[in-house]
């Protein structure tokens, strides 16, 4: 999966000379919490609800809401936007994007075709991800196992389950208790979850969770 197959679009751009108030009544009504800053087609920054809400008066200001709205109105995106900017391309792998993004501590980046912005990835995008990676909206039994790590053990599960009948919805690998093996999270159709159970306990080295959901 790359990213531009989950990337958000189309994408809601903001020019660098809009005074912040009227920005953050955008990406309100967007509801989005970035924004990429174009200017003549050429990305130039990015902008966040929290870079605009940082640039704006306390709430233990002695200002009037007039004098506050005044002083809004003359600070442009360009004086609080982030100029140097992270992007990815949109054919990288998605979970390239999700390490860059876990790794620089940054919610979105815009994905660019060249020169040209087509699209924003978050971390809302990455949610979705794993939801479908996880089945998470489909029903069926999903069971958490400990396998050992070594070749041929994920074929051995497979198998029983194709012949009991069953369909697996998802599968995943994570990193097990120690070196020596691996915890499984997989979820099942066409199979009961007392009969799954059985069948995990012929080849795993503990079943730590089983449930229908």
């Amino acid at each position: 999966m790359l990213v531009g197959q989950r990337m958000s679009r189309p994408v809601i751009t903001i020019g660098p000379d809009m005074p912040i108030s009227d920005a953050l009544s955008l990406l309100k009504r967007e509801n989005i919490r970035r924004a990429p800053v174009v200017k003549r087609g050429k990305l130039v920054g990015i902008v966040t609800i929290a870079d605009i809400m940082n640039a704006s008066p306390s709430q233990a200001t002695s200002l009037s809401i007039w004098e506050i709205n005044y002083l809004l109105s003359k600070i442009k995106v360009n004086e609080v936007m982030t100029k140097e900017v992270i992007t990815v391309p949109e054919d990288m792998p998605i979970e390239d994007a999700a390490r860059l993004m876990a790794d620089t501590k940054i919610g979105g980046l815009p994905v660019m075709r060249g020169k040209e912005i087509v699209g924003m990835i978050t971390e809302t995008d990455l949610f979705k991800v794993f939801l479908e990676m996880m089945a998470a909206r489909e029903v069926g039994v999903r069971a958490s196992f400990l396998m050992p790590n070594q070749a041929g053990e994920l074929a051995k599960v497979s198998k029983l389950v194709y012949k009991s009948g069953g369909n697996i919805l998802s599968l995943g690998t994570f990193a097990g208790e120690s070196p020596s093996n691996v915890l499984v999270t997989m979820k099942v159709e066409g199979v009961e979850q007392e009969s799954l159970r059985t069948l995990l306990e012929s080849v795993a080295v503990e079943i730590q969770d089983i449930r229908t959901c």
